[in-house]
């Protein structure tokens, strides 16, 4: 049996949510999308609240992963606590609130999901991704393991896919917001994109207001930054799965706007 399952690029600011809010449904029922993973850490546009995690779920998402941004605002932590389906990187200290992998049991089967954060230009502070999902492995038994891979350098995260190539059945990357064009299914079955894009405003940095943006580039003091208005777009990828071997069989990157 194989499913398909979607991976949501980085979700930014009021009009990233209501992008969501009015396309993700249409997309798994164009798809026939049986389980979606959706990064949220940029909802608030530095950070997540909890009602905005909320919208999100509503939305259609099954799961949210975080990133650089998790710890930005502090009404989250109880809620990471209390909501087994968000996920902050797994290499923060263990005494960190949250878990940064779960299993989840669906009708088609047990699916873990790991969220993992690069090193380089991040936070240095945090264990090495590459040592934490191995012991991670480890201990799971599934056969259908996702891996968002949040990090600054294409370098990490293609390191990344082909360290887990064979062993998961998707390794995506988010955080830069601009989709790559290497969507594969690399050597030993584990699907791959280095990074999947961005929800939210198409003239925009990164889903920055362009103006506050290239402001900062000519030296102009720094300002609380600003989600850019206009049209938007979803960019996301579909991972086709065989649930019996947990490998992927194609991989396709969209863009909905």
């Amino acid at each position: 049996m194989t499913v398909n399952i979607l991976a949501v690029g980085d979700v930014c600011g009021s009009n990233g949510l209501e992008f969501l809010r009015a396309h993700l449904r249409s997309v798994k029922k164009m798809k026939n999308i049986a389980f979606t993973v959706v990064n949220g850490e940029n909802a608030n546009v530095v950070g997540i609240t909890p009602r905005q995690a909320d919208h999100i779920f509503a939305s259609g998402a099954d799961i949210i992963t975080m990133g650089n941004h998790t710890w930005t605002r502090w009404e989250m932590q109880p809620y990471l606590d209390d909501n087994s389906r968000i996920l902050r990187p797994a290499n923060y200290a263990p005494q960190c609130p949250g878990r940064g992998y779960g299993v989840f049991e669906t009708k088609f089967g047990p699916i873990c999901v790991i969220n993992l954060m690069g090193r380089y230009a991040l936070d240095s502070n945090i264990d090495n991704p590459f040592v934490v999902v191995e012991n991670i492995l480890e201990k799971i038994k599934t056969k259908v393991i996702l891996v968002d891979m949040h990090a600054e350098a294409t370098s990490e995260r293609r390191a990344m896919g082909f360290f887990l190539d064979g062993r998961a059945s998707a390794v995506w990357g988010t955080h830069t917001h601009v989709q790559t064009s290497d969507a594969e299914v690399l050597p030993k079955g584990t699907g791959y994109i280095t990074d999947l894009g961005m929800t939210g405003p198409i003239h925009s940095v990164l889903g920055i207001d362009l103006e506050q943006s290239i402001s900062k580039f000519l030296g102009e003091p720094p300002q609380r930054y600003r989600t850019a208005s206009g049209p938007c777009k979803m960019e996301c990828a579909v991972f086709e799965i065989d649930m019996n071997t947990g490998k992927c069989l194609n991989v396709e990157a969209l863009r909905i706007q």
